[in-house]
């Protein structure tokens, strides 16, 4: 057997932080290796290491406070050629960077320019590291936008980055990366808030264009499923270290460290039901030493265990649904329209719409939960908005408890915000950055007059925070102080202070690690089974809305492609467009990884 040659070399890496409470060790003696085409998936949780990681390898960590303590990066240009990346001048490191390693980084609208054309920051990358025209730099751009399957590239090369989609963004990047043929490319967490078609497109290209041109990948990710679909092999970061490596058969078959464990549990499941889902701490427990090191002890229970624990029989499933068709709608969407004005006339009259919403009908009954699911663009948040008057309906109804929402009176409709909530996608937009996170909670009761004093209200916001499991110290932090995971818990308490009946979930989870997504969706279930809350719960990820609802409608381009029991929906689809989004979910299976990797043999 033919043997691998090495590509890059990681070799006892330490990369820290000097902060105001010391050093942060974000990457603490670690050491792995990437041979020459083959995929490495870098996976944990946010505060791994994982991406600082990949940034100490680019020489993009910023310095300071950033500094490598010790440790090296050998990049194997060619087998007489080995240069340590971390010793190397800055000059020196410019011409490995974008030449031999090239990066494709998590949100593509931060990485490209607003005020250039998608086609002009391509050009500029290859004149800038090859010795080409630019008129060949162009007809090279071109190519590499047809490679990565962009729709028609002259346009994409004149289109500025706000008109494309967060997918062809994304493509935009990889033709980036791949423009001068890189030997290593790092794709940090591309696909994290792409739809799941989307994302399964991306992977496949990335893959492909892996084999053609053939490249070393590193793929960063928090999502193990997904470094099923691309991976041979894998490396398991937590709090800096690595807890774990192998080849993706082995970790995913027989995974050694607790960590590893919880986020192959994490994910909600597709074959059957679960009350809850695990989490982290369910395998292990985390102490400091006298040194302030990490100490993790494994607790007993075996995923089987804890599956088993919280399994839910079809019998009881059956028995809720069966329960919930005795209770009344809390909710009527009849004939609802959206449309927008996207052409007018010589004299100003509409000739077209786009419409965002085209005469859909849906009901939702007091305590259930309804999943809104579909690509980017088919509506479904808009439909959220539409329910609480934040988008305005052009036609339809939309009935709670019976009264027209869309006919209510200013005065009317404040008062039944009251009881309409939502939780929106990005939880540090939703937030003040001036305001501590209590006040912040605390604001719409005070709006609503809700509680008799200001310690009265305060007293109810500090027992909100403990139901979100936050602690009363955090009343008085600011939202930059929280991690995204308890921003989100922030924004339910907020919710949750006017004591609603009804809640829409905006791509609450979207943004979120595999186990506190868990954690988020474990909360929303255990607050419905508390306050006999009623949801709507909008995702683009359909084993998330699979898992938290019990009905499910799926949207495509402004309408309803089919509706029903969540289950059924899944196991026998009715529509072709269902079954595109079911096949494109990343399952994690052993026997599709065994699959894919006999395609490689």
């Amino acid at each position: 057997m033919k043997e691998k040659q090495k590509l890059l070399e990681v070799c006892n890496l330490r990369t820290y932080f000097k902060t105001d409470d010391g050093l942060a060790k974000a990457v603490d003696d670690i050491s792995f290796t990437v041979y020459k085409g083959e995929t490495v998936g870098i996976v944990g949780e946010s505060g791994s290491g994982k991406s600082v990681t990949c940034l100490t390898a680019m020489r993009l960590i910023p310095q300071p406070p950033g500094f490598v303590e010790s440790g090296s990066i050998l990049y194997h240009k060619s087998p007489d050629k080995v240069v340590d990346l971390v010793k190397i001048s800055d000059e020196e490191m410019r011409e490995y960077r974008g030449n031999d390693l090239a990066m494709i980084f998590q949100e593509p609208m931060t990485s490209l320019n607003p005020v250039f054309t998608c086609g002009e920051q391509v050009v500029e990358t290859i004149m800038l590291h090859q010795n080409v025209s630019e008129t060949q730099a162009k007809q090279r751009t071109l190519e590499l936008f047809e490679k990565v399957k962009l729709p028609d590239p002259p346009r994409m090369f004149n289109s500025y980055p706000h008109q494309l989609s967060g997918g062809q963004k994304q493509r935009v990047m990889i033709a980036m990366a791949l423009s001068c043929n890189p030997s290593l490319l790092i794709a940090d967490e591309p696909t994290t808030a792409l739809d799941v078609t989307v994302q399964k497109t991306i992977l496949e290209l990335i893959d492909n264009l892996r084999k053609e041109i053939e490249t070393s990948v590193i793929f960063i990710t928090h999502d193990l499923g997904v470094i099923a679909e691309v991976a041979d092999r894998v490396v398991v970061m937590y709090k800096g270290k690595i807890v774990e490596q192998g080849t993706v058969l082995e970790v995913f078959e027989s995974p050694k460290h607790p960590y590893t464990k919880s986020l192959l549990a994490c994910r909600p499941p597709l074959d059957f039901r679960m009350s809850k889902l695990p989490i982290v701490s369910d395998f292990m427990e985390v102490s400091k030493d006298e040194a302030g090191n990490n100490v993790i002890k494994e607790k007993d229970k075996t995923v089987q265990e804890l599956i088993q624990q919280f399994y839910v029989k079809p019998e009881e499933t059956k028995a809720r649904l069966e329960n919930l068709t005795t209770k009344s709608n809390l909710l009527d969407i009849q004939n609802l329209k959206v449309w927008y004005p996207s052409t007018k006339d010589f004299f100003g009259r509409v000739t077209n719409y786009v419409k965002a919403i085209d005469d859909i009908s849906f009901s939702v009954r007091q305590g259930e939960t309804v999943g809104l699911v579909g690509e980017s663009g088919c509506g479904k948040t808009t439909t959220g908005r539409a329910i609480l008057r934040l988008s305005p309906a052009t036609g339809g109804k939309i009935l709670f408890e019976g009264k027209n929402v869309l006919d209510l009176e200013p005065p009317q409709m404040l008062e039944l915000r009251r009881h309409m909530q939502i939780i929106f996608q990005d939880p540090y937009s939703s937030l003040n950055p001036r305001m501590p996170v209590g006040k912040a909670i605390m604001e719409p009761m005070t709006f609503h007059n809700i509680g008799a004093n200001e310690d009265e209200r305060k007293a109810k916001v500090l027992e909100l925070l403990k139901t979100v499991s936050l602690e009363e110290r955090h009343f008085t932090r600011y939202p930059h102080e929280f991690s995204g995971g308890q921003r989100q818990r922030i924004c339910i308490a907020r919710a949750l202070a006017l004591r609603p009946r009804f809640i829409i979930c905006d791509e609450s989870v979207s943004a979120l690690d595999v186990s506190v997504q868990a954690q988020v969706l474990n909360l929303l279930i255990d607050l419905r089974k508390e306050f006999q809350f009623t949801y709507i719960f909008i995702s683009h990820d359909l084993s998330v809305v699979k898992f938290m609802s019990d009905r499910m409608v799926v949207m495509n381009k402004g309408k309803i492609e089919e509706m029903g029991i969540a289950d059924e929906i899944y196991e026998n689809p009715q529509q072709e467009y269902t079954k595109k989004l079911i096949s494109a979910i990343p399952k994690g299976k052993i026997s599709d990884i065994k699959s894919r990797l006999n395609l490689h043999i």
